[in-house]
């Protein structure tokens, strides 16, 4: 089997991006992370939940448990498509005005929002969305880590739904003339992608995330991409892409 530390010296892209990343949060043991994965691939629940490799899992997914189980530090993982997250309702651009984030917008609950930081109007107008899953631990956490893939030169829909519906932590500093109430946190955006756009998507999230205000080391932020022929849609190349990935992070084909 091939490990990851026997690949680091011939391969500059997988590998050492997953050996700075992980040399990183190691360097940081006692801060908790916080792992978002948002690719689908069906069906959910197929072992990866127990730490399993299974055949159905996406990359990116895949990338983040990799991580996951290298690392020390006390860590959570959320899986987005998993849970009902409503899309944005868009109230930056209000008839009004701009009224995300406001006073009058928070989620009064305190299970789903301890902190008193949640404040959003889809999940006051709607009980069952659960956006909540997600900010409750970004906001214990010191470090945030968002994976994504690449669809059509974008990051993936569930991935643009989520840092929509998450505008309001920009918003309340950056509109509202309030305190930055993620200042002291790390965020990272790592993607994954077959042929295209891979370094633009992850230069343009990084620059989101650090807009909302997050600290953004590079250390936490990079992409893999299996060619850089965009026009290459062969089936033989996206056979090859996951057998190339997986050799990269050294985890063994099934028999």
């Amino acid at each position: 089997m091939i490990k990851l530390k026997d690949i680091i010296t011939e391969n500059k892209s997988l590998s050492s991006d997953v050996s700075n990343t992980i040399s990183y949060l190691k360097n940081n043991k006692d801060k908790k992370i916080l792992f978002i994965t948002t690719s689908v691939r069906y069906p959910f629940n197929t072992g990866y939940d127990k730490g399993g490799v299974e055949d159905e899992i996406p990359k990116s997914t895949e990338l983040a448990l990799f991580i996951k189980k290298s690392i020390p530090n006390k860590s959570v993982w959320i899986d987005v498509p998993q849970l009902k997250i409503l899309p944005c309702e868009g109230n930056v651009s209000h008839i009004t005005g701009n009224t995300c984030g406001v006073k009058d917008s928070l989620l009064k609950d305190k299970e789903k929002n301890p902190k008193g930081y949640h404040r959003c109007w889809a999940s006051v107008n709607d009980t069952s969305d659960e956006l909540w899953k997600v900010s409750r631990p970004l906001f214990e956490a010191d470090i945030v880590l968002f994976f994504a893939s690449i669809r059509w030169g974008q990051a993936n829909a569930e991935y643009q739904k989520l840092i929509e519906r998450l505008t309001w932590i920009e918003n309340r500093h950056s509109t509202l003339g309030e305190d930055n109430i993620i200042a002291d946190k790390e965020a990272g955006f790592i993607c994954i992608g077959q042929n295209w756009n891979g370094v633009n998507v992850v230069d343009v999230q990084q620059k989101v995330l650090n807009f909302y205000g997050f600290k953004t080391p590079q250390q936490l932020s990079w992409n893999w991409q299996y060619t850089n022929d965009a026009k290459d849609e062969t089936e033989k190349s996206y056979k090859k892409a996951y057998g190339k990935f997986k050799e990269e992070l050294g985890i063994k084909e099934k028999e």
